[in-house]
């Protein structure tokens, strides 16, 4: 691959967590420890280490479950410190398992502790975590820029690891990006702070940044020198970073051997063999990412030394793996070799079947700037709306001149002799012919263009109406997650006491005690009674969400109004708390019980309703975060029925919506959210559904004061 994504989480893994050796004694004493412990903060701090621990040896599951019992614990008691390395452990977690913006929202989280209790250390530490967070994600711009907000912390601070550490994170961002002046800026500040704190490893680390510069610069004697000085450091320190040390010496020794010199089947075969122990290594530490990076290297170095059987071998494991974890840019170039493979074995088809995949997982990598580039297109159809609206009303101005002209000129002609007024006449005709002529051609070339541009607008907006849809089947899936997770608990805990109940009866049938061995099977039947009532109860939550997550199959159906609401209110509720557990909002509903089932399409009335309760959380989210006194933001849903129709009323008591933007919000892509956060067509669709159904969709709002949406619709069966 062109540059390896998992040599700066390492670094994460080195300053945050235990050395791995010699865990699984660590993780045993801490469980025999925690059953003698009381519910207070040595409890959280026991819970905290052991999904730390955890971690480290990549039980991610258990290391979840301890984390979140730190959390749930912290909270209970006001433990604020708890709470905050709980939220860095299960960033890390979601990290590692590539979500994120679920792993970024963790660590904001507990920076916002951490600066309640005024803890600058932690505070930097957390946002190079968030930064690093931004950089596996892709986003390498971000990851820079965050990152020099951490190192201003360390240096106000004057923390020289804490410096060290984000001179080393921004020496590999700028690698990435090309940047090597800037790279090797901060590879040498962070080896100058680390030889004065005398840190053997991270020297090692900031040699091994310069080495690779070295490389990118042709100076392949002095990067070799230091890449085999690193690698003495980390096999002496059993350090995980052996593995990305024999990748770039196989990087090396590949670019040696494409000089195409009399040495290069010598180098190619020293790059197989680092390679390989690259390969072996991550086997060892069972790292998927790393598995399919070796596997990818093994094989592309055996298509240059004509192994070509053994290449496909290693490509095939490359692409099963990489289509299990489902790394975009690791199947892009895997596809890529594949198409070199098969045109070195004279397969032209297979290789243009290839070079296809290749294709699309590169192009899909692009989809952001593809978003860019259509909301540039509707920009630019606006533009050249209002422009052709202006000519035009320009050209009827000159033409209503031009009639008031010719009217003045026959008054004059009629005057005169006969001669002159028919000269006069043919001129004049002679003239607007001419104009018209220019006029036409004009309105002609301005109707293809706004025609071009239109049609162009209208594949943008298809494609963003789909990506609106799925954003909400995407809330629905979260609240159904969260509506069984109750019943799916009981299940298991049911399961859990009923193993514990059967080792039981098993000691008293040893025992001869016969009457307990039958009141532990009496319990034993309860529990398998109640394990199959929340299994249906489950059952029945899945059925009921899906009905109304289905595709709208465009028959409408005699539906509850109230019942519908409702559901979809929870759902909302569910399906941000999902994303942001420290959203809070306080939830009114008064339905009207008089109001008969109406006849609509009920996937498309609840993705309205689902809309319209989204909009309002943003928004008294957004007024929380004002901190304004004695400020509860409140979310009211009401129906009533009400002169032959149904009312559906969402109120909220955020912001409201300003009066210069009020005409436009029903507009498609009008949106207020800030850029990324929305498409601008969530209250348009709920405009065209409503109206589709008979009905209508009116806004009542109060700068500052709140906002109230309703929906219209004919109560008709």
């Amino acid at each position: 691959m062109r540059i390896s994504k998992y040599i700066v989480p390492v670094f994460l893994l080195l300053l945050y967590s235990f050395a791995i050796n010699g865990q699984n004694n660590v993780i045993d004493s801490l469980r025999r420890v925690l059953q003698t412990e009381k519910e207070d903060t040595i409890k959280v701090n026991t819970l905290n280490a052991l999904g730390t621990a955890l971690t480290n040896i990549s039980d991610l599951d258990s290391a979840l479950k301890f984390a979140n019992q730190a959390l749930a614990l912290s909270e209970s008691i006001n433990f604020k410190k708890g709470q905050a390395k709980a939220y860095g452990i299960i960033g890390l977690i979601y990290q590692t398992l590539g979500n994120y913006v679920t792993a970024r929202n963790n660590y904001l989280a507990g920076i916002k502790f951490f600066e309640e209790l005024n803890d600058k250390s932690h505070i930097a530490y957390f946002t190079s975590r968030v930064a690093n967070s931004y950089y596996t994600e892709g986003d390498i711009v971000e990851a820079i820029k965050i990152s020099y907000n951490a190192l201003k912390i360390y240096e106000e601070l004057e923390d020289k690891p804490g410096r060290g550490y984000t001179h080393l994170l921004l020496g590999h961002f700028y690698y990435v990006d090309n940047n090597y002046s800037e790279s090797l800026k901060n590879f040498l500040l962070s080896l100058k702070l680390y030889e004065e704190l005398g840190s053997k490893v991270f020297i090692a680390y900031s040699k091994l940044g310069i080495g690779r510069i070295d490389a990118k610069k042709e100076d392949y004697a002095e990067a070799l020198r230091k890449y085999s000085e690193v690698l003495k450091v980390f096999e002496e320190v059993n350090d995980i970073s052996v593995a990305e040390t024999h990748r770039c010496l196989g990087e090396l020794y590949e670019d040696l051997g494409a000089k195409n010199n009399a040495t290069s089947k010598n180098n190619y075969a020293k790059a197989s063999e680092h390679y390989m122990k690259n390969l072996s290594l991550y086997q060892d530490m069972k790292d998927k990412g790393g598995i399919v990076t070796g596997y990818y290297h093994v094989g592309k170095i055996n298509i240059e030394l004509g192994n070509f059987k053994t290449a496909k071998i290693y490509l095939e494991k490359a692409l099963q793996l990489g289509k299990e974890i489902r790394s975009k840019g690791d199947l892009q170039d895997i596809y890529r070799s594949f198409s070199v493979l098969d045109s070195a074995q004279g397969n032209y088809k297979q290789a243009f079947e290839h070079h296809k995949m290749y294709i699309v997982y590169r192009d899909s990598i692009s989809n952001e700037e593809t978003k860019k580039k259509l909301v540039r297109t509707t920009m630019q159809y606006e533009f050249d709306k209002k422009e052709a609206s202006a000519k035009l009303a320009q050209l009827e101005t000159e033409k209503e001149q031009e009639r008031k002209r010719i009217g003045q000129w026959r008054v004059i002609a009629s005057l005169g002799a006969l001669i002159l007024v028919f000269l006069l006449i043919m001129f004049f005709q002679w003239r607007n012919s001419k104009h018209r002529k220019q006029a036409n051609l004009l309105l002609q070339q301005q109707k293809e263009k706004v025609e071009t541009t239109l049609s162009e607008l209208r594949s943008t907006q298809s494609q963003l109406i789909q990506s609106e849809k799925m954003a909400s089947l995407g809330e629905l899936t979260a609240g159904i997650a969260h509506e069984i997770q109750n019943p799916l608990n009981f299940v298991n805990n049911f399961s859990d006491v009923n193993t514990e109940l059967v080792d039981e009866a098993k000691l008293e049938m040893d025992k001869g005690n016969l009457d307990e061995v039958k009141t532990i099977l009496n319990d034993i039947k309860d529990n398998e009674q109640k394990i199959n009532h929340h299994g249906k109860r489950a059952d029945a939550i899945v059925k009921g969400m899906l009905q109304h997550s289905r595709t709208s199959s465009g028959q409408k159906e005699l539906t509850d109004i109230n019942a519908l609401a409702d559901e979809y209110l929870r759902l909302a509720y569910h399906g941000l708390r999902a994303k942001d557990k420290s959203f809070n909002v306080t939830t009114k509903t008064e339905f009207d019980d008089n109001i008969d089932k109406v006849s609509i399409i009920p996937q498309d009335i609840g993705r309205v309703i689902l809309n319209l309760i989204n909009n309002a959380f943003y928004a008294v989210d957004e007024k929380k975060k004002q901190n304004l006194n004695g400020y509860e933001p409140i979310v009211s849903l009401s129906t009533k029925k009400n002169n032959g129709k149904v009312e559906i009323k969402v109120s909220d008591n955020g912001n409201g919506i300003p009066q210069k933007v009020l005409d436009k919000i029903f507009q498609p892509f009008f949106t207020t959210k800030p850029t990324g956060q929305g498409t601008g067509l969530g209250l348009s669709l709920s405009y065209d559904i409503v109206k589709a159904h008979g009905g209508e969709l009116k806004v009542e709002t109060k700068e500052g004061e709140g906002s109230e949406f309703i929906i219209e619709l004919p109560n008709q069966l």
